[in-house]
């Protein structure tokens, strides 16, 4: 079982009629389904995923792709995806603001 967060990207237009108001975490990618931003939707969201998707994907308009991941250990798993990115690319998701955090070796 990985770690990474490997469900199917789902087209932004169609993940509207998908998602509910359910914690978790979330990726945005590009068309080229490249990650630019890494989010998280906590108890402090209003409709949960649904909510947090719709108006981040508003913010980053290169946004094109979605995948999620229902979890309420949102934050840590949140950490977790953040780490693993900087492990795989050597840099956090070109949307995401630099935060403090470990080191993560997968492999």
């Amino acid at each position: 079982m990985s770690i990474r967060l490997e469900k199917e990207w789902v087209e932004l237009s169609e993940a509207s009629t998908r998602l509910k108001g359910n914690l978790g975490v979330f990726q945005l990618a590009d068309s080229a389904k490249n990650i630019i931003y890494i989010g998280y939707a906590g108890a402090k969201s209003v409709f949960g995923l649904k909510s947090e998707i719709a108006e981040l994907s508003q913010t980053h308009s290169e946004a094109t792709f979605v995948r999620w991941e229902v979890t309420a250990g949102y934050w840590s798993r949140y950490k977790e995806l953040m780490m693993l990115h900087q492990f795989d690319y050597q840099c956090w998701p070109k949307n995401n603001e630099s935060i403090n955090l470990g080191r993560l070796s997968p492999e």
